[in-house]
């Protein structure tokens, strides 16, 4: 059973005036199938366009992931990440576990505490203050790590007496195929976040609004590095992925070249690759011919 996915992944952007519609979408991550050169295939959780205060396109991420993964067997698929406040942590881990299932033991949920305050409001869903969101935002991962467990595999499952998301005698049947549950990646950014991460997740994705910032990457992967040896886990085992983003198929590629180099000489062990819609699908050949060869090719 995989522990992780290989080196590169990749990300289709929906962002204003890309107008990413299914077909291209869906050509887009069997492009990428069968070009080779990427061992995972991303997407963002958002309801609207994240780069605008209010509306836009967007299609859900665990849902869009669900039809996907079909296309792309033998590959990854992840969230980076899943917005904590969409959605109540045992529906998130029914979800994830079906992803699990329909990608072979591929896929990771990405977790966020969740942040975009006009999408929020225009879908009247609520954002806490940030102290209990934060606070939502552990027990939710508990929670996962709970119905992940070995024990939430059969009757009597599990029980947890917690403030926000309590559970009694709750099972998760079927189960994921991956014996330790669908990989979490948390994003944390602060003090809380890397000790959540430390003790919880198999992974860092860093977060997408530092996209190329590769001295940010460094100190936080210290910080992490820290974290885990202080709980008594190995870094080594512990995935710290990157994120950059081809803004065009000229000089954009270069630069992303350049970041992914760098990102690579600074311990990454997982690079995303994002694409603006407008680009896709052909666009990806290119990032695949420019930025993932010469990455694998650093790398060995």
């Amino acid at each position: 059973m995989p522990t992780r996915p290989g080196l590169i992944g990749f990300r289709i952007s929906a962002t204003e005036g890309d107008r990413i519609d299914w077909p291209r979408l869906a050509a887009t991550w069997r492009l990428a199938h069968g070009l080779g050169a990427f061992d995972a295939g991303w997407m963002s959780d958002h309801l609207s366009d994240a780069t605008r205060e209010r509306g836009g396109a967007a299609f859900e991420s665990l849902t869009t992931l669900a039809a996907l993964a079909p296309q792309v067997p033998g590959m990854w698929v992840g969230v980076a990440v899943a917005s904590n406040t969409f959605r109540h942590p045992a529906v998130t881990a029914k979800e994830a576990t079906v992803l699990d299932n329909v990608s072979g033991g591929r896929f990771i949920l990405g977790l966020g505490a969740g942040w975009h305050e006009g999408e929020h409001d225009q879908f009247g869903i609520p954002l806490p203050p940030m102290k209990e969101r934060f606070d939502r935002f552990e027990s939710a991962v508990g929670v996962l790590a709970a119905l992940f467990s070995d024990a939430a595999r059969r009757p009597p499952g599990v029980t947890i007496d917690d403030p926000f998301y309590p559970l009694r005698a709750a099972t998760n049947e079927p189960p994921p195929v991956r014996p330790e549950g669908p990989a979490i990646w948390l994003g944390g950014q602060r003090r809380r976040g890397i000790a959540l991460a430390a003790r919880y997740a198999e992974g860092w994705p860093m977060p997408g609004n530092r996209p190329g910032d590769v001295a940010y990457f460094a100190a936080k992967r210290d910080e992490i590095r820290r974290a885990l040896e202080a709980a008594g886990r190995d870094p080594a085992a512990f995935c710290f992925a990157a994120q950059l983003n081809v803004s065009d198929t000229g000089v954009g590629l270069q630069r992303a070249r350049e970041e992914a180099l760098a990102f690579v000489d600074a311990g990454a062990g997982h690079i995303i690759v994002g694409l603006p819609g407008r680009l896709a699908p052909d666009g990806l050949a290119a990032v695949a011919r420019e930025v993932a060869g010469p990455l694998r090719d650093r790398a060995g």
